[in-house]
């Protein structure tokens, strides 16, 4: 089963990768840019065919996939400096060479570079769209279709007794809904005089009333049965609207002193308006921006959780091998209530949550991502509009040949931080279920 979970995992990667691609791909050949190659995975070619001037095709290795434009790099300004101390290309010289290689005799017109800037902004920006229009996609089809999980407002679990223990000790005091005698699948219709129809009025109810005893209706087997509960303060950790423990600025959980009954609801999924999908794709996109803004902090906690071999946060930084083991997870895990439709859910919003991932990173203002032809282009058109108003002569594509270096130290550093994120994944993998 939790292979299932791991290969739809993959196809999903697979497939929001070749319409990143796409993205790329359609605008660049509607402008004239010659586009050679596009590929799904990387390494010996297992099958292709050229149509268009485009070869299509699948390589062996099914770990993302590619489009090569053509001309993505200006040749330069006459007297720009070629070698370097020791009379070899610079790596801005290499670069500029392998980019005019691509263009054929005939061809200069194709040549990327050669885009006005906005043309550059759509094809650039054409690739992260597409992943945030597939999270949207996904996240759709979950809302107005199987569903989200909704607490209700039937009783699932009563927890025995009031301890902070996992287990209850003789010497533990039972907890006020093992006390009343609430039960597990108990229909909860008023709380302390009340009318409640799910779990966040129960909660809104218990919070109102605190410490002082109620009167609880309950539908039990056809009947309606009256209960009286006493809540007890006790010290619970501080949650967010989404549910979430709220953490303090040293990434410790907050208590705070709250009316405790020892109750928790079922869950059943519904399918909810259109409207619900923005607010949650926002949510995704904060979620995941601040996740890249403590990246290098994450991945310090991380690298060093495979040498001292702590317990790694669920909410830290988790790469594709943790990432493909809670897909199988997802699919393994064995639970009466947990139906193949809420399956299907959950790696669904995990996909979601893959290709928001994908936008925003892709956006990060560094070569060789997305967001560093943006800005490049970006300010190429900024550079272009000021020298018309001031009449001065079209100062030129930006030559992007002279960030090579930097890109080359970025495109290092993805490469460190996938290798850690794997072993750590492998050695010290993170308890999500």
């Amino acid at each position: 089963m939790s292979i299932l979970g791991i290969l739809f995992l993959v196809l999903g990667l697979l497939i929001s990768v070749g319409i990143h691609e796409l993205g790329h791909m359609i605008p660049a050949k509607k402008f004239g840019v010659k586009v050679s190659q596009y590929f799904i995975g990387f390494g010996p070619t297992l099958w292709s065919k050229k149509a268009g001037g485009t070869e299509y095709g699948i390589k062996a290795l099914p770990l993302g996939g590619f489009v090569k434009i053509a001309g993505m790099i200006p040749p330069g300004r006459p007297g720009r400096k070629e070698l370097d101390r020791r009379g070899k290309l610079t790596l801005a010289e290499e670069a500029r060479r392998e980019s005019a290689s691509e263009i054929g005799p005939g061809e200069e017109s194709q040549a990327f570079w050669r885009l006005s800037a906005p043309k550059k902004l759509v094809v650039m920006f054409g690739g992260p769209l597409t992943n945030l229009v597939l999270c949207f996609v996904c996240l759709t089809i979950v809302v107005c279709g199987i569903g989200l999980p909704k607490a209700t407002s039937t009783v699932g679990k009563v927890v025995p007794c009031v301890t902070q223990k996992s287990e209850c000790a003789a010497s533990d005091p039972k907890s006020p809904a093992a006390e009343a005698g609430l039960r597990a699948g108990d229909e909860i219709t008023s709380w302390g005089g009340r009318a409640v129809k799910d779990w966040k009025d129960i909660q809104a109810a218990i919070a109102e009333g605190g410490t002082d005893k109620a009167d609880v209706v309950v539908r039990r087997g056809g009947a309606t049965t009256t209960l009286s509960i006493a809540p007890i303060a006790t010290k619970r950790p501080k949650t967010d609207a989404s549910g979430k423990a709220v953490k303090d600025a040293r990434g410790e959980t907050v208590y705070e002193i709250k009316p405790y009954v020892g109750i928790s609801p079922t869950h059943e999924r519904r399918s909810d308006s259109l409207a619900r999908v923005p607010g949650m794709a926002l949510e995704q996109a904060e979620g995941t921006a601040k996740a890249l803004a403590r990246l290098p902090v994450g991945l310090w906690q991380t690298a060093r959780s495979v040498v001292t071999g702590e317990e790694r946060s669920a909410s830290g930084v988790v790469g594709i091998v943790g990432v493909a083991d809670l897909a199988g997870d997802i699919a393994s895990v064995q639970a009466k209530s947990y139906d193949w439709p809420a399956r299907l859910g959950d790696l669904l919003l995990l996909i979601g949550s893959l290709n928001m991932t994908l936008f925003i990173f892709n956006l990060i203002p560094l070569l060789p991502l997305d967001g560093g032809h943006l800005a490049g282009a970006t300010f190429e058109g900024l550079r272009r509009s000021i020298a018309r108003r001031r009449r001065r002569p079209d100062p030129g594509p930006i030559d992007t040949a002279r960030l090579m270096p930097l890109s080359y130290a970025v495109a290092i550093a993805f490469i460190a931080m996938t290798v850690v994120l794997v072993v750590a994944d492998v050695v010290n993998p993170v308890k999500l279920l």
